[in-house]
């Protein structure tokens, strides 16, 4: 005799009640935030990550967004607390809950993940393969659209960014940033899996997670292939260059001249200096030009990249000017100047909740619409402006425009002792390695250095002291497959993730038939 009814979950209570859950996730962010920098303990990603799934394993959509909200409060407080440097409490309270909304999403879909899973794919490929994938393309696909969305969104905090001194680092040459998360995230997810399963399975299972790791590990950096060389000089003047610095119209640009002082007498092809290295625009400054033009008839006439605050037609740009021969040779506006920061999106909207703060932003920058990239004198340079080096379209689009090295021009003087550096640098050393290309990340107060292309260190500038980088550099050639391929491997984990998680949630649904 036949009837219909439906198979019965495999977890129908949750893991944790719900206070503890509530207390995990609180205690979750300050260990995932540990590693990153400047802590640097990268271990704690999967202990921070393994802390969250737990909470969100059985549970109910509704409770699954709660403790995703409290785990992604707690980690962005705890993680981009040099924001309240900037612009006080209230910008990196605001910021801080966006974010958490979004990891609350994300820990309603991969709580559904946990509930409809392991009714559908009911096999142990199901249960230690299936599952844990489908956690942790849910997991990547709100990293993906939080760092996107609104405004250009914000790509700080992306797991992968916590491995930039880990033997997984590598990996991003293969698969990107998004790929490495995924990869972090779903190594956790097995091992949560193990862990919470029966007794007598969990030895036998324990090999999957050993066996993962190890094959993940085994995996060297893709090669790129050097094509020349090229020996350059990037200085960090340690100048007053924060927003609310007290300064004389030309302070920055002296403090930049000073630090250069020990670069003459070298033969260099390039001088870099940092986003905002000159305070004065050399194209409206006539003292400034003249300082610039004489500083680089000293260097033998090398061409100086700068940046600079430029304004064309009533506009401001964050730009960055290839000075040489006493004229602009090339420049680039920064693509993604910062809401909020650099400028307001939808002043007239925003300013009636915060007219006090909102007002503190004066000036407001237009994002530019030139590519990133500049021949120097034969060399093919992509650059990057300060949060440009986050973007991983603008990134890959330098060096499928030619670039073989990275000149990243940054200014962490509003961030002051915080982490914040350390966090960007940790970016900067991603990129030198996924798109494997020597890198040159300089600021005005540091800490700057020269990366090579395995992502290693070259030379550096601690931070808060003026001095200057020299080095002859490799120039490379050759796409690695996270550039050629890292947009579509990012969208197929988003796309499969969403569709596995529709799937079981309709497998789920449906009665089966039993005798």
């Amino acid at each position: 005799m036949s009837s219909t009814r439906r198979r019965k979950p495999e977890r129908d209570k949750p893991l944790l009640s719900l206070i503890p859950a509530i207390v995990i996730a609180a205690a979750s962010g300050p260990v995932l935030d540990a590693a990153y920098p400047d802590k640097d303990i990268w271990p704690l990603a999967f202990v921070g990550i393994a802390m969250v799934l737990i909470t969100l394993i059985g549970r109910r959509a509704g409770t699954g967004f709660l403790v995703g909200f409290i785990a992604g409060l707690s980690f962005y407080l705890t993680h981009i607390f040099w924001a309240t440097l900037y612009l006080g409490p209230a910008p990196w309270a605001a910021l801080s809950t966006l974010e958490a909304l979004f990891f609350g999403l994300g820990g309603m879909l991969i709580t559904l993940a946990y509930r409809w899973g392991p009714r559908v794919w009911t096999s142990a490929a199901g249960r230690y393969a299936a599952v844990p994938a489908v956690v942790a393309a849910l997991w990547t696909a709100r990293e993906v659209v939080a760092g996107t969305w609104p405004y250009g969104g914000f790509a700080w905090g992306r797991v992968a960014l916590s491995q930039s001194q880990s033997p997984f680092a590598d990996l991003v040459s293969w698969l990107g940033l998004s790929g490495v998360s995924f990869v972090i995230v779903f190594i956790t997810a097995v091992i949560v899996q193990v862990l919470i399963a029966p007794g007598p399975l969990k030895l036998s299972a324990a090999v999957l997670p050993v066996g993962l790791i190890a094959s993940v590990l085994i995996i060297p950096i893709w090669p790129t292939q050097q094509n020349g060389t090229t020996t350059i000089a990037a200085v960090q003047g340690n100048g007053k260059a924060g927003y609310f610095d007290e300064r004389e119209p030309g302070d920055i640009l002296v403090s930049q001249l000073k630090a250069t002082q020990g670069v003459i007498g070298h033969s260099i092809d390039l001088l870099v200096w940092p986003e905002n290295g000159s305070d004065l625009d050399p194209t409206r400054d006539s003292s400034a030009a003249v300082a610039l033009n004489l500083l680089s008839q000293s260097l033998g006439g090398a061409p100086i990249l700068t940046g600079t605050i430029t304004k064309r037609d009533g506009l401001y740009y964050n730009s960055s000017l290839l000075l040489q021969e006493g004229r602009v040779a090339d420049y680039y506006d920064k693509v993604r100047p910062v809401p909020f920061g650099e400028y307001v999106p939808d002043r007239s909207f925003w300013e009636p909740f915060a007219p006090d703060l909102i007002g503190l932003i004066q000036r407001e920058y237009t994002p530019g619409t030139r590519d990133a990239v500049m021949n120097i004198n034969g060399m093919i340079a992509g650059v990057s402006i300060c949060f440009d080096i986050v973007d991983d379209g603008l990134v890959r689009d330098t060096v499928d425009r030619g670039a073989q090295i990275i000149l990243a021009q940054t200014n962490n003087a509003d961030f002051g002792q915080t982490d914040e550096n350390q966090q960007q640098l940790a970016i900067a050393r991603m990129r030198a390695i996924e798109t494997g290309r020597a890198l040159v990340n300089i600021s005005t107060v540091g800490e700057s250095q020269m990366i090579a292309p395995d992502g290693s260190t070259i030379q550096e500038i601690p931070a808060y002291q003026p001095g200057y980088l020299l080095q002859t550099l490799p120039l490379m050639r050759g796409e690695t497959p996270a550039v050629k391929m890292g947009g579509q491997i990012e969208l197929f984990i988003v796309l499969a993730g969403l569709s596995a998680l529709v799937a079981a949630g309709t497998g789920a649904r449906r009665p089966r038939q039993g005798r």
